[in-house]
């Protein structure tokens, strides 16, 4: 009997690998649902055991500051505190070549041929958010000739894909009037301003940059919008997250303006700001990650939570690493066509797809991205455009020195695969890895993440990842200086603005409010609803 692609099965590897602590971990938080739901019911238990398992996720590699970054393989003050580098989880391992195959070749393992293989749990509202929410923290430089080194975040969730990176950015975007936003009315929805006039950026906007539109003839660039952000035009789903966040900003400006009439612009626009800014950080804490964890435990942003936290050893400044940037090469996630209104797209033509947007709104363009199944992340996934990133990415990791897949298991507290079944046991994934590297320790860890099979049918992401992810995130959103016990107040977002962040749990709340145009309830979800059903 042959099966379509997507439902061949499988041949598990041997999970018994991870070790025990950490299998005995997965398989307590993904069995018995009953009982956690029960546990769910008590807000002081869930509320200490939230931060308990916070807390000993974040504990399971060593807390910052790491005493490393890519500037240099040794310590210095520079290293320590210039954050136009990124940080470093392991020092690097220089004279890698031996054992392993060309980039090209390497790269040739992520490669798409034929039906996109599906997620068992993601739509692609899921890869939308993915890269517009890890857009603002995980930059390298886009500049040519790039230096892998060289980070420009600023290594906090402050929303830059919206508000910008520095003050001149933010500045260009604002009215100067009643905190709001710029914007423009189209076909009854509210957007960015137009950057670009006879292809030409607008003068009011020259603060503002916007990458690859040297790489667009005239008219097009007539159609980017004005988005503090430099990448906030180079994909659909990115573009309308930023006007979905612009829209939620405007609207609670005005609200605060007419709560506040004494206010100035100034306050209004910063306060409206702080809102927006910790709405999302519990979106990634209470949508996104508990969609990515298989457990039924699901996590929550709470202010006690932040409070019993605030004394942990991993409670530092943020500094991404460069190791977080590369996990987060989620391409497989992408289908080779999207659904954009009544049409189904290549990815090509999505690029730059401003657009788009306005003739099916903002509303419907949601739904469709809930409707359509994401790709799984792994190799033999990524469609071929995109390529090239992969490409990038694997020579991203040469050239920084990264070590191999199986010392970063061993430093994420797993044991270290003894042969290439314990990455994988799906037999393609096997053989191919076997076939280009010379030993599994010679397995670099760009690869080895996406090759590694995950824990269980319904995970999202394998083991390692799925550590990484979960070190990384939770320490950089836990971390936000508005999460701070002295901050996180009636003072600094007002009573609107406390209330606002408690009833915003999901995307589909956010939409729900911010489409008049095309108010009719919509299914929202990075979820995918065959993944719902019980």
């Amino acid at each position: 009997m042959r099966f379509p692609v997507s439902e061949q099965p499988r041949s598990a590897r041997n999970i018994a690998s991870d070790g025990a602590v950490n299998r005995l971990r997965f398989l307590a938080l993904t069995r018995a649902r009953p009982l956690w739901r029960l546990v769910e019911t008590s807000p002081p238990v869930r509320r200490r055991l939230n931060a308990l398992l916070i807390d000993q996720a974040v504990r399971e590699m060593p807390a910052r500051p790491e005493p490393l970054s890519t500037l240099a393989p040794y310590t210095s003050w520079t290293s320590l505190t210039d954050r136009t580098y990124a940080g470093r989880h392991l020092p690097p391992v220089p004279d890698q070549d031996s054992g392993r195959p060309t980039v090209e070749r390497a790269a040739d393992l992520f490669t798409r041929e034929g039906p996109m293989d599906p997620c068992p749990r993601s739509t692609v509202l899921f890869a939308y958010f993915a890269q517009w929410f890890t857009d603002g923290f995980l930059r390298g430089e886009s500049r040519e000739p790039r230096d892998p080194r060289r980070s420009t975040s600023n290594h906090e969730i402050d929303l830059n894909p919206l508000y910008g990176l520095d003050a001149a950015a933010s500045s260009a975007i604002r009215a100067h009037e009643g905190g709001l936003l710029k914007s423009q009315i189209i076909n009854g929805g509210e957007f960015p301003p137009y950057l670009c006039e006879k292809g030409e950026t607008k003068a009011e906007f020259a603060a503002l940059s916007a990458v690859r539109m040297e790489t667009l003839p005239p008219g097009r660039r007539d159609t980017l919008f004005a988005i503090g952000g430099d990448r906030g035009n180079v994909q659909v789903g990115f573009t309308m997250m930023t006007v979905l966040f612009l829209r939620e900003h405007n609207r609670l400006a005005r609200l605060l303006a007419g709560q506040n009439p004494s206010w100035d612009d100034e306050r209004l626009f910063q306060t409206a700001r702080n809102i927006v800014i910790v709405e999302v950080i519990r979106l990634v804490v209470e949508e996104y990650i508990n969609h990515i964890t298989p457990y039924h435990f699901r996590f929550l942003l709470d202010p006690r939570i932040s409070r019993a936290l605030a004394a942990a050893p991993w409670h530092r400044q943020n500094w991404a690493s460069v190791e977080f940037n590369l996990v987060y090469r989620w391409h497989g996630l992408v289908p080779s066509a999207l659904s954009v209104g009544d049409r189904e797209l290549p990815l090509a033509q999505t690029l730059f797809g401003g657009d788009l947007i306005p003739e099916p709104g903002l509303g419907r363009l949601f739904e469709d991205a809930s409707e359509q199944r994401a790709g799984r992340i792994g190799l033999f996934n990524t469609d071929p455009a995109l390529r090239p990133v992969e490409v990038s990415s694997i020579a991203d990791g040469r050239a920084l020195g990264l070590a191999s897949y199986n010392d970063y298991r061993a430093h994420c507290g797993f044991p270290r695969a003894g042969s290439f079944g314990q990455v994988s046991g799906r037999p393609r994934v096997r053989e191919a890895i076997a076939g280009l590297y010379g030993d599994v320790d010679d397995l670099e860890l760009y690869v080895g993440l996406f090759a590694e099979e995950p824990g269980s049918p319904k995970a999202v992401l394998p083991p390692l990842l799925t550590k990484i992810i979960a070190i990384d995130a939770f320490s950089q959103a836990l971390t936000n200086p508005l999460l701070a016990p002295r901050v996180l107040n009636e003072a600094t977002f007002t009573g609107l603005g406390l209330r606002t962040i408690a009833s915003t749990r999901t995307l589909a709340d956010v939409v729900a409010r911010n489409t008049p145009e095309d108010p009719r309830p919509r299914f929202v979800s990075m979820t995918w609803r065959g993944a719902l059903r019980p």
